[in-house]
């Protein structure tokens, strides 16, 4: 029997050791924590639901718009925070009095919580969901069933 949250997660390890490239979404090749997303969501559904525009690393920043989580609410569900699952979608906040972009699919919840994310300098990883990490945490979105 098909499991949808567990695809979700053996889709996103499989993405693990996934050099970080800026603005990439290539499982293998190179991606960044929306290119992850964007594979996941191939995965899932074969196409994207919209062409993506060209962003620099600081995108959204200097009008402080919360482009990355507007875009989520038009394509994901919304959950609270506190209704973990595997195979969510993690949206973060990096810095207090920045926008929230950085991207991660939970993948272990419970005591030991995990979740995988492209991180700059370095590769898709499989992290522990830490007090430090769960601060950042903004939003809990999971992908629609179609």
């Amino acid at each position: 029997m098909f499991d949808f949250k567990t695809s979700i997660v053996d889709e996103a390890r499989s993405w693990i050791d996934t050099p970080y490239v800026h603005q990439a979404s290539c499982k293998g090749g190179g991606t960044d924590c929306l290119g992850l997303v964007r594979g996941i969501w191939r995965h899932l559904y074969g196409k994207e639901p919209e062409e993506l525009p060209a962003y620099t690393r600081d995108w959204s920043e200097p009008q402080g718009q919360e482009k990355l989580w507007q875009a989520a609410l038009l394509h994901l569900i919304p959950k609270a925070l506190q209704d973990q699952g595997p195979g969510d979608v993690l949206l973060f906040r990096m810095k207090a009095d920045s926008v929230a972009k950085h991207l991660g699919i939970a993948a272990d919840v419970g005591t030991f919580p995990t979740f995988i994310h492209a991180y700059s300098g370095h590769s898709v990883v499989e992290s522990p969901l830490s007090e430090p990490w769960q601060r950042r945490v903004v939003a809990r979105f999971e992908f629609p069933r179609r």
